[in-house]
């Protein structure tokens, strides 16, 4: 009994010791295997510290390809405090290098942190500095490369771009909408230290950055440039409150250039003003359109088939009364007898109140909501407006004779040029945008697509073309004159718009603009302009948006290689017109006979023979009368 009860004690014992054991085994499996990567994350975590590497923002390209916004590698201090033995030695040298006070790199140096990057006096060190400060070989002070944005196109298309931070993150424009996408993941070089934060002599660890996402726009760079130049010009020229310009693809409602003046250098922001950097004019500002916006009285009337252009007239007298407000006519006495392709070429407002009162306000009302009128476009650009329409319960006759020539409204430049886009495009309206595509940053191959998105359609084809005709009667032989081009169809409308402050309207103070077209039978370009207050010059939308649109297009023809037209209408001149005459043919002439040729052009020569060897311009060129022919002799 005796030795049996030991037995027992001994096997309880021998128990007891198995399963301690076994505990044993299993804790250290469990730490060793199942929480091996937490603790080694925790242990990692008190004895490393990670000198940051700071990504590459996605950089923004054009439709073809040509980056409009950039990085490039500056270098950046960061101190590791425990690491520095002499602080006063330290705070003294930087202090002298960043031209800062002792007392403000001192606070610096003793920082209770692990890391601390040097803000903002440290920041994107130029090269100078960074290497005076390397050449010191202080312990404790580390310099890291640093991504900063810049711009090779300086302030062009500055408000659409936006601009970053001194940290890199997107604070307006298209650098706030897509931050997310643009932002990429720093990386950094760990390292390994003590529990006082002295460096260990073990190997580093090198964790890559990965850049942000690219994204390609539908500008094209080289309109862009001939925009900025333009509205650049009309400042310089006329002086006026404000400028701007969308040009726009009308088939797929793609942006190909869009500015405003004021703009603004977004690597320089902190020099302008909120309203100079917030403000982008050509979604933002509203304004009365003006004559601009009867295309779409003239779209309605024709799709409602209550005008035909050609056949049917109007008298005008000058003036048309409407619940006994006098409504005139830019011309004084008016037009006399017009058909209604004269109306739409003059301009003339009676005329146009006499449609809109033929259409009635619902009618009217429900063509210019379809055009896109009253609510935004859905561009993705942020700080779109949406303009002000008249209630449809408060609109009289007066109200609808107001709107039909574009008065009494506000709308926006975008709301406009996508409306006539529609009008001239079969009449499909579409929804503008302005980002193409997101791309690898590595490949730059496309990882997200947009495309075209119709909204509705809004006229039929017929009605569109008769549009087309209209507006490009307007440039040959209308008040859109100054936009005509020599062997093409342009076809397009002017605009002068009476500007309104405290409910009065302003005397001398217009908003003049154009929206022009080619070729007018197959509508590859849209363009608008609008120039605010300018001074110095008769106020009129023919006379100072018209040439500045002129010269886009005049671009955008080269650049989007557009081909003349054997059928465009021939403009009808009037004395204030320049007009186009063809060179003849004079290589081979004698130099006498070559001027009795070339009377209508001045004439220059090199060379001391008789005979023309070479002519520059070419034979069969238009050039204006009076332009200079260049002449060989052999």
């Amino acid at each position: 009994m005796f030795l049996k009860g030991i037995h027992k004690r001994i096997r309880i014992i021998l128990l007891i010791i198995v399963f301690l054991f076994a505990t044993i085994v299993g804790k250290v499996f469990y730490i060793q295997v199942i929480q091996y990567d937490k603790l080694s994350s925790y242990a990692l975590s008190l004895w490393s510290r990670n000198l940051p590497i700071a990504a590459d923002r996605g950089k923004i390209y054009d439709r073809n390809g040509v980056v409009l916004a950039d990085n490039i590698t500056t270098t950046s201090l960061v101190l590791i405090p425990s690491q520095i033995t002499n602080k006063e030695e330290v705070a003294e040298k930087i202090s002298a290098i960043l031209g800062i006070t002792y007392e403000e790199m001192y606070a610096h140096v003793n920082k209770s942190t692990s890391i601390n990057i040097v803000h903002p006096e440290g920041r994107r060190l130029d090269y100078e500095t960074a290497d005076a400060i390397s050449a010191l070989n202080l312990d404790g002070v580390y310099l890291v490369k640093e991504s900063k944005r810049t711009y090779p196109f300086g302030s062009s298309l500055s408000h659409t771009l936006g601009f970053v931070g001194i940290d890199n993150q997107g604070l307006s424009g298209l650098e706030l909408m897509y931050d997310s996408y643009l932002t990429g993941s720093s990386g950094a070089i760990k390292y390994f230290s003590d529990a006082k934060g002295n460096k260990l002599e073990l190997s580093e660890i090198y964790v890559e950055p990965q850049d942000g996402i690219n994204i390609t726009l539908t500008i094209n760079s080289e309109i862009q440039e001939s925009l900025e130049r333009e509205l650049d010009n009309a400042i310089a020229k006329y002086n006026p409150d404000s400028a701007l310009g969308i040009v726009m693809n009308p088939n797929t409602g793609e942006i190909l250039a869009i500015s405003s003046r004021p703009n603004f250098d977004p690597e320089n922001y902190q020099d302008y003003t909120v309203e100079e950097i917030n403000r982008n004019l050509p979604i933002w500002s509203t304004y009365e359109p003006g004559s601009t916006f009867k295309i779409v009285t003239l779209a309605a009337s024709l799709e409602e088939k209550i005008v035909d252009l050609n056949n049917d007239t109007y008298y005008d007298s000058g003036s048309i009364t409407v619940e006994g407000a006098k409504l005139r006519c830019w011309k004084q006495g008016g037009h006399g007898l017009q058909t209604y392709l004269q109306v739409v070429e003059n301009s003339c407002n009676p005329g146009f109140v006499n449609l809109g009162l033929k259409l009635g306000k619902e009618t009217l009302f429900e063509y210019i909501e379809n055009f896109g009128f009253g609510s935004k476009t859905g561009i993705d650009l942020n700080g779109e407006g949406t303009g002000i329409l008249f209630d449809i319960d408060d609109v009289g006759l007066l109200e609808l004779a107001t709107t039909s020539f574009g008065q009494g409204i506000s709308v926006t430049p975008i709301q406009q040029i996508t409306a006539v886009s529609a009008a001239i495009n079969g009449g499909y309206l579409y929804q503008p945008y302005i980002v193409k595509s997101l791309n690898d940053p590595e490949t730059n191959s496309v990882i997200k697509e947009n495309t075209s998105t119709l909204v509705r359609k809004v006229i039929s084809e017929d009605t569109s073309e008769k549009v087309r005709y209209a507006l490009e009667s307007v440039v040959a032989n209308g008040t859109g004159r100054n936009a005509y081009i020599d062997g093409y169809r342009v076809g397009g409308k002017t605009g002068t718009a009476q500007k309104v402050e405290d409910g009065q309207y302003l005397v001398g103070n217009y908003i003049v603009s154009f929206i022009g077209f080619l070729p007018a039978d197959d509508p590859q370009v849209v363009i608008y302009i609008a120039v605010d207050n300018a001074k110095g010059v008769t106020q009129y939308g023919g006379t100072i948006a018209a040439p500045i649109a002129r010269n886009v297009l005049l671009d955008a023809i080269d650049i989007l290689d557009i081909e003349k037209s054997e059928d465009a209408l021939p403009k009808e001149y009037n004395y204030t017109d320049k007009k186009y005459v063809t060179v003849p043919s004079v290589t081979g002439m004698s130099l006498k006979d070559a001027l009795k040729q070339l009377k209508e052009f001045k004439v220059e020569f090199s060379g001391t023979g008789n005979t023309v060897e070479y002519q520059s311009p070419a034979a069969m060129e238009s050039l204006y009368e009076g332009s200079t022919i260049r002449l060989m002799l052999k």
